[in-house]
């Protein structure tokens, strides 16, 4: 390490150490964004991760020097860095990180210069204000606002701000008045690193619903393909072993092959063509 790091002061050497420390002590080391997360949602944050995860603050460039130090390509992390990054250490695998950090995430109100995270819609309906010139406010920012019985009312549903979009100071003051929360606060995983891989947020965002319907889908098709094809399974044996003595029953009683146990169905068939025959006839 030191061939990476003798050109930096003693307590930067000394922080490049204590990332690389932690980094071997943990399975998991990654970058989470800490922007716009006020000081007392951060402690709290702290003390629900305590335990957990490790939390560490530290200057990106140092980051950088411990990724070179540790053998790593540094490419993989400077692409996710950037001026509100904090380290974060676990032993969790990064789906099981990420779910947990989702968990931290709350709403909250947007403030100029946010971007939307997603289209951020305005609701048709009446609202809480009386008339006054709060509807000259609603108007100027884009609401189609006007009065109706006595209240301030939005005559239509509208796509207020859309994803990607900044969101102006009276789009914020507009979505402050109807307490629209439209901004995820908390935690957001960057990028983590285990086992020699990065993944991204993209490849853990997973819906646990879905993957399960998927699975649940995946082994009755299955099942279904073995049944068919009579591959046999523990599972498919009985249920083939069953379709094949339907078929067979079926077969012996298209060809009247007298058994015992199809006699009867053999008669039935017969008896029912012949008064089909007879009402032909009549």
């Amino acid at each position: 390490m030191a061939l990476y790091t003798t050109h930096l002061p003693q307590w930067k050497q000394d922080e490049v150490e204590q990332i690389v420390s932690l980094a071997g002590e943990y399975a998991l080391t990654g970058l989470v964004d800490l922007h716009g997360i006020p000081a007392k949602q951060m402690q709290e944050m702290r003390r629900d991760l305590q335990g957990k995860a490790v939390l560490r603050m530290t200057r990106n460039t140092l980051v950088e020097h411990a990724f070179t130090a540790m053998g790593e390509p540094i490419d993989g992390i400077t692409t996710y860095i950037d001026g509100h990054s904090a380290l974060i250490y676990t032993n969790d695998n990064p789906f099981q990180l990420y779910r947990k950090l989702q968990q931290t995430m709350t709403k909250m109100v947007a403030r100029p210069g946010d971007v939307a995270p997603e289209d951020i819609v305005v609701e048709k309906g009446p609202t809480s204000f009386k008339p006054g010139p709060i509807v000259g406010v609603f108007q100027q920012a884009g609401l189609p606002a006007a009065i109706e019985g006595g209240k301030v009312v939005i005559r239509e549903r509208k796509v207020f701000i859309k994803a990607g979009e900044e969101i102006t100071a009276k789009q914020a003051e507009v979505l402050s008045k109807l307490d629209i929360r439209p901004i995820d606060v908390g935690l957001s995983l960057q990028v983590a690193f285990y086992d020699g891989t990065f993944f991204e947020p993209s490849t853990l965002a997973i819906d646990e619903t879905e993957y399960y319907n998927n699975v649940v889908l995946a082994a009755q098709q299955a099942f279904n393909l073995g049944v068919f094809a009579a591959y046999p399974t523990a599972q498919t044996i009985e249920p083939i072993i069953a379709k094949a003595a339907g078929e067979a029953r079926n077969l012996g009683v298209e060809a009247a092959i007298y058994t015992s146990d199809i006699v009867e169905l053999i008669i039935g068939r017969a008896s029912l063509q012949a008064k089909a025959l007879k009402g032909m006839t009549e």
